[in-house]
């Protein structure tokens, strides 16, 4: 809302100067990091900062693309994302909708579990063993699974659905609707924003996480995105044994390549930001109770 008097002017320009120069200093580590991917090895070392490279190689994406390992490995990680966060919706709602009912047996005491397991976890030995033991090693559900339910979502998920009038609930009922049905048909119409946001939570964690699949999946074929360009950071800086690979050209300088490495691994998950980014604002009850 802008303001029409000489004070509500100066505070909307110097609110839209604070705020352009924060996003300005958020954008220039991502411009550097960019036009350093392009960056040969000698201007990476002589200079400090840039936003535009004197000479664009493309050495450091070359590398990155030369196998044909990584596009396999990217629909790997666009099927963890997308299975994955689907599998921690469809947990995390239908039992955080469980707890909103204050007259659910037990509530209390899941409750308490819950809160419990934010303050003190198994660790990863025991979830390893877990895991062995119930014969997830080397699959995809190993990766899934383990964090389906994050407990602090939940608990945000759960405070919202208590603040649903419970009169949209009730005439459901009236209608015949049975608990999947009052979930499906009236409080998640509702939640939108609330889908979209920790859908997006859920994705992002997805997409990042290397160390479930480093631990979990064993075959090289199965690997997501993200452990496919540890791998080759570790080979360019010369921490693995680089006489199995085919190189036909000069190898890139070891800084480009990791900034060709963050621009690949952030490029895609960033993409889905300006279609989720709408649901954020929307009021979360507009227009579902009216008179």
């Amino acid at each position: 809302m802008r303001h029409s008097s000489l004070g509500g002017k100066w505070f909307d320009m110097a609110n839209y100067s604070f705020l352009a120069l924060v996003a300005l200093c958020m954008m220039l580590p991502i411009m550097y990091i960019v036009a350093g991917s392009f960056a040969s090895e000698i201007e990476i070392g002589s200079r400090s900062f840039f936003l535009i490279p004197q000479n664009i190689t493309f050495n450091a994406y070359a590398y990155v693309f030369k196998d044909h390992t990584l596009p396999r490995s990217l629909l790997v990680s666009v099927f963890i994302t997308v299975a994955g966060t689907l599998v921690n919706l469809f947990f995390t709602f239908t039992f955080a909708y469980g707890l909103s009912r204050r007259n659910m047996l037990g509530r209390n005491v899941m409750m308490n579990m819950i809160i419990f397991s934010m303050v003190f976890s198994g660790g990863m030995i025991p979830t390893y063993l877990v895991v062995k033991n119930i014969g997830l090693l080397n699959s995809y559900w190993a990766v899934m699974l383990p964090v389906a339910i994050n407990a602090f979502n939940l608990i945000v998920i759960k405070s919202f659905f208590q603040e649903i009038p419970n009169e949209l609930i009730e005439s459901a009922r009236m209608d015949g609707c049975n608990d999947l049905g009052v979930l499906w048909r009236v409080v998640l119409p509702l939640s939108k924003p609330v889908i979209a946001t920790f859908g997006l939570f859920y994705a992002v964690s997805h997409w990042n996480d290397f160390f479930n699949a480093l631990l979990y999946l064993s075959d090289s074929k199965m690997w997501p995105m993200q452990v496919l360009l540890r791998q080759m950071i570790l080979l360019a800086s010369g921490s693995l044994d680089m006489s199995t690979m085919d190189l036909t050209y000069v190898k890139p300088p070891d800084q480009s390549i990791k900034m060709a490495v963050v621009v690949v691994g952030t490029v895609p998950i960033l993409l889905v930001y300006p279609f989720i980014q709408k649901h954020f604002a929307k009021g979360v009850l507009l227009g579902a109770v009216k008179g």
